[in-house]
């Protein structure tokens, strides 16, 4: 969605504002590409997914039985936790994200009201006949 003028102005605005302050900061921030920190972030929940699958056997290899399950549950959710956080930045990087779901739901909204009658609009016009037949 396109920024009204007043929007692009109070966003140059800022702009300048920032140049000004910090010059060298501005100049850092407008030359990152956002992919490159999703890629890291990947590389980053990939080696941590490694360090869970590591915990995990090596719980496995343990003789005591308590730290066997406690180190082998600990590299388990090191890597749940690792994919979940690769996945959300591999999504991002691809350029998915809350726009991408909206849009996904809208045609279910769409369809619900109208279009092919459901069976709660069977029901509603049913209830609006009878309605009008008792008055």
């Amino acid at each position: 969605m396109p920024l009204s003028e007043h929007e692009q102005r109070m966003l140059d605005q800022i702009e300048r504002a920032l140049y000004a302050e910090d010059p060298k900061f501005a100049n850092t921030v407008r030359q990152t590409n956002p992919a490159v920190h999703y890629k890291r972030w990947i590389i980053k929940a990939g080696l941590g997914f490694v360090i869970g699958v590591v915990l995990l056997l090596a719980g496995l290899l343990i003789g005591n039985p308590v730290m066997q399950v406690l180190i082998s549950v600990l590299g388990f959710i090191v890597m749940l936790a690792c994919f979940l956080w690769g996945a959300n930045a591999w999504r991002k990087a691809a350029g998915g994200g809350g726009e991408a779901a909206a849009a996904a739901a809208e045609p279910r909204q769409r369809r619900k009201g109208g279009g092919r009658p459901g069976m709660m609009n069977r029901f509603e016009e049913r209830w609006r006949r009878r309605q009008e037949g008792n008055e």
